[in-house]
């Protein structure tokens, strides 16, 4: 198995507005943060989401939002987990994850 590159990251700090809207508009990357909301940092691998794609597809989710700022991966051996950046986007865009999380509809 091939190296993989280490997932490039944007700190929220240096994300639009409309970056951060449009990564969490979209239901799966949406169902992807809420579900990262309810796990502690790093314990999720990308395999163990309840999401409705493929996994390229899901790489591209995923790679989404990291460039709004709102994730952080890393690898773990074969395995790449992840972090929701809550403080740091919390800081960025304050209240706006709090009404993401809890709206339902």
């Amino acid at each position: 198995m091939g190296h993989r590159a280490a997932p490039e990251h944007t700190h929220p700090d240096d994300v639009p507005v409309l970056t951060a809207l449009a990564a969490l508009a979209d239901p799966v990357r949406l169902q992807l943060v809420r579900e990262l909301a309810g796990a502690g940092d790093w314990e999720r691998s990308c395999g163990t989401f309840d999401v409705p794609v493929g996994k390229a597809a899901l790489s591209h989710h995923f790679a989404v939002l990291r460039v709004a700022g709102l994730i952080e991966q890393r690898d773990q051996g074969p395995r790449r987990v992840n972090r929701l950046r809550r403080a740091e986007f919390d800081q960025r865009f304050p209240g706006l994850l709090d009404l993401v999380l809890r709206d339902e509809h």
